[in-house]
């Protein structure tokens, strides 16, 4: 009785926002390797849980098997590599259609190769010389899994924080550079696919350290930059105040995707209304002036709005340390809900990348963030400590292509309400999270109970095709995954 009550109020406390959320830290004796610089989750086994890896300083790339919420490192028995050059972006995708994941590896050194490590259902086997990914000379921050030309397999977006970016066309499951494709030099760090002018294909985000940012609009045959046009280009910008990384969600849920971008200075979200886009970060309240890495949304709470988790440093540089932050969405406008010092902001829980995923299937987000760049390392899984009515308040909605081998990523999927009214927009993910690419379901915390309708809305070379699942209990989904088709 005594702990029920114990859970009552905590609930209450913060959904009237007068505490901080809790989170705990997850098996912290088997994560506690130094240097941990991406992160990215997966089902790479097909058990219907989230796995996760990482990839570390000194070359290693740890894979952990999640068993029921129990993970086990088992990486180097599948044979991925536990030392060598560092990679500082990894990415899921199964680019060759099997059904099983793969997993790419951009290389940081300009010397070194990438890998993209092939997953056959048993092992892992670096293939990237035989299909044409080595990518030479290039410095990695973030690989992006699109179908760009919706083909209907896989292609590759490779940035350079020092040349040009690049992507890459698969044929076949062999990939050959796209020679107008968008090839920019801006010492890039973060990109993100969306259909920012939905016209069914993918259009690319730039997020770039030196320079304006771009957004790179996919014509078919081509791509334009159409920042300038857009008032998206902040020229004049150096590599202390650039963009760092973007990710993309709707704050205010008006069906729109929306894009925020941590930066080397102020902060930035772009509002966005199918066509164009407007700051609204000051407005919003994460216009912080800082310097801010990782970020990631998901609506931690389950009240049906999507959050903000940003990770940063503070002080004067060469003295900089980490100061995460926890935006918490309220009706569009956002309160940082961490203290200094608390159980996720202690100075030595994470400075980079960050991503959400339910790992333990109990309906709420939990919290995985990097820790590469203090004396203290290792990596952090947080588990969310909602009570369980609240965790299950939740719908998390896994789009796979039409035979239910791989997901879709740039998919949109809306949920509505009885009324019709719009209760959330996601996307299947296409990066963000800082050097990171997951293929994870897409997760709606549900601000009231009852049925939902859920549409799926799928790219395609005829453009926008949509998709809908109705009379949807969530009740029903609770512990799983809703498995939404591809229609042929």
């Amino acid at each position: 009785m005594k702990l029920a009550l114990a859970l009552l109020a905590s609930a209450a406390a913060l959904l009237q926002g007068s505490s901080e959320p809790a989170f705990t830290p997850v098996q912290p004796e088997l994560l506690s390797m130094p240097g941990s610089l991406s992160n990215a989750w997966a089902d790479y086994d097909r058990d219907g849980d989230l796995d996760m890896a990482l990839s570390l300083k000194s070359g290693a790339i740890r894979l952990y098997r999640n068993d029921r919420g129990t993970l086990t490192s088992v990486g180097d028995a599948l044979g991925l590599p536990t030392s060598g050059h560092e990679y500082r972006a990894i990415s899921w995708g199964d680019y060759d259609g099997d059904g099983n994941l793969d997993l790419f590896a951009g290389a940081t050194p300009r010397d070194k190769p990438s890998a993209l490590f092939r997953n056959d259902g048993t092992r892992f086997q670096d293939v990237a010389a035989s299909v044409g990914l080595t990518i030479p000379g290039r410095v990695s921050r973030q690989n992006n899994w699109v179908d760009y030309d919706n083909d209907g397999d896989m292609d590759l977006y490779a940035t350079n924080r020092a040349g040009g970016n690049r992507l890459y066309r698969n044929d076949g499951g062999r990939f050959a550079p796209v020679a107008a494709g968008p090839n920019e030099t801006g010492f890039t760090v973060g990109s993100c696919w969306l259909d920012y002018d939905r016209d069914g294909d993918l259009d690319v985000f730039v997020a770039n350290q030196s320079g304006p940012d771009s957004l790179w609009r996919n014509d078919g045959a081509a791509f334009v930059n159409v920042a300038a046009a857009l008032g998206m280009a902040d020229t004049g910008r150096t590599r202390d105040d650039g963009g760092v990384g973007c990710a993309i969600g709707d704050y205010d849920a008006d069906g729109a995707l929306d894009i925020f971008v941590p930066n080397y200075g102020r902060n930035t979200l772009w509002k966005g209304d199918g066509k164009a886009f407007t700051n609204v970060a000051a407005a919003a309240g994460v216009d912080l002036d800082n310097h801010a890495v990782g970020a990631a949304w998901g609506d931690y709470d389950n009240d049906g709005d999507q959050d903000l988790s940003v990770m940063n440093y503070t002080g004067e540089p060469g003295k900089q340390v980490p100061r995460n932050h926890l935006f918490r969405n309220d009706g569009g406008r956002f309160t940082q809900v961490l203290t200094q010092g608390g159980p996720l902001d202690r100075g030595d829980h994470g400075d980079h990348g960050v991503a959400w995923a339910d790992f333990d299937r109990d309906g709420d987000l939990d919290l995985s963030i990097t820790k590469g760049y203090t004396d203290v390392g290792g990596h952090y899984v947080f588990r969310n400590e909602l009570p369980s009515a609240q965790a299950r308040r939740s719908l998390q909605v896994y789009v796979l292509d039409a035979r239910g081998r791989y997901t879709q990523p740039g998919a949109e999927v809306r949920l509505f309400d009885a009324a019709g009214r719009v209760l959330g927009v996601g996307q299947v993910q296409t990066g963000g999270g800082y050097g990171a690419q997951g293929a994870v379901p897409v997760h709606f915390g549900l601000p009231r109970p009852g049925r939902v309708t859920v549409e799926v809305t799928f790219m395609s070379a005829a453009g926008r095709k949509v998709q809908t699942v109705r009379n949807v209990d969530p009740a029903r989904h609770a512990g799983r995954w809703l498995v939404v088709k591809r229609r042929v």
